[in-house]
């Protein structure tokens, strides 16, 4: 008994992405190389994911990446209301890689005041926390 070939994989323009592999759970740069936070869940538009896709249907697209206090939903379950997730909307997003690096500066993001209330108000009272290990 011979099976016939799988048909091949259509072509799309673009970079195909696993999510999951590629973008959760991945630091964030910006474009100093300044780490601004993680990747914690994605906005995604297109077609509703929760149906099956009908063949010919342009694929969803990422349009932000989320970030927030995500910490309590992970251990408890749950998802986080939408109003307390921080969006960084996806045409900011320069390369994936290892990490995701930014095309903008962090600064004026939200997503980065956590990280600098724990420079300031942990690390900084540290002692040797306020100046480069060099």
């Amino acid at each position: 008994m011979t099976s016939a070939p799988l048909p091949r994989a259509p072509r799309v323009a673009g970079r195909i992405l696993d999510a999951q592999l590629h973008l959760m759970d991945r630091q964030v740069l910006d474009h100093d190389g300044v780490p601004v936070t993680t990747v914690d869940d994605l906005e995604v538009g297109g077609p509703a994911l929760d149906v099956e896709i009908a063949p010919g249907t342009p694929a969803p697209v990422i349009t932000a990446l989320l970030t927030g206090s995500v910490l309590g939903t992970r251990i408890f379950g749950g998802r986080p209301p939408s109003s307390r997730l921080i969006r960084i909307p996806w045409k900011d997003v320069a390369e994936v890689g290892v990490v995701v690096k930014l095309g903008v500066k962090g600064e004026p993001l939200d997503a980065s005041w956590v990280e600098r209330w724990v420079r300031d108000k942990i690390i900084g009272r540290i002692p040797g926390g306020r100046h480069d290990p060099r």
